[in-house]
């Protein structure tokens, strides 16, 4: 079940001791793993299981009851933050892909966490702007369009309690942050975020070198 170009800092070798040694996916994560593998290139957009292990767990951690995804895709990440709220816990997940997300709320059926979710099928800005402004939310993690990035981030920001966690994958853009000759626009607005959560005195951050790349962010 490894992911090698996600994690392409790592070894397919030490990738794979890497999934062995850390909580396995279980057979409904293996399965959709299986299946989203099938649609070709954009496979990649899924996270990669040692993510969604962390995801889980970091989520079990911080006691979240009130949880944010912004970017659904195929339902592997959703999957794992519903499973680590607390049990009256809720998770909205913001997308726009009626195809992709009809592939989620299957497995979300499977993994027995479909009570826990609202899917929006919308702009994810507009879904954002429409909830109410009160500092409620403890976890969100944000995996959709790059340039989008810093828009669902200040919307969640207003929304989210003080000590809550914003999550913010594909930091590291298969590297292209830190090549000085990629200036295409996806690696373009990648930095410019960075770049902004990094000097944002309302948080704290550390990046971590999960898959491809992973911020979290604490609010203070």
């Amino acid at each position: 079940m490894a992911d090698g170009p996600k994690s392409w800092f790592l070894t397919p070798a030490v990738h794979q001791y890497l999934i062995e040694h850390g909580s396995p996916p279980d057979p409904v994560l293996q399965e959709l793993a299986r299946e989203t593998q099938s649609v070709g290139p954009l496979a990649l957009m899924q996270i990669a299981p040692e993510q969604g292990a962390f995801l889980e767990l970091l989520t079990r951690l911080v006691g979240a009851r009130r949880a944010i995804e912004v970017g659904t895709f195929t339902g592997y990440s959703s999957i794992c933050i519903a499973r680590g709220l607390a049990p009256d816990g809720r998770l909205l997940c913001c997308d726009v892909s009626e195809e992709w997300t009809a592939i989620a709320r299957r497995y979300w059926d499977k993994a027995g966490v479909a009570d826990r979710i609202e899917l929006r099928l919308a702009p994810a800005a507009d879904t954002l702007r429409a909830l109410p402004e009160t500092p409620d939310v403890d976890l969100a993690f944000i995996d959709a369009d790059k340039p989008g990035y810093p828009v669902y981030y200040e919307e969640i920001l207003k929304r989210l309690r003080p000590g809550g966690l914003i999550l913010a994958d594909n930091v590291l853009w298969m590297g292209r942050v830190a090549d000085p000759s990629a200036d295409d626009p996806q690696t373009q607005a990648i930095r410019a975020f960075n770049a902004k959560v990094a000097r944002d005195a309302r948080v704290e951050c550390v990046m971590i070198p999960l898959s491809d790349g992973l911020t979290l962010i604490r609010k203070r």
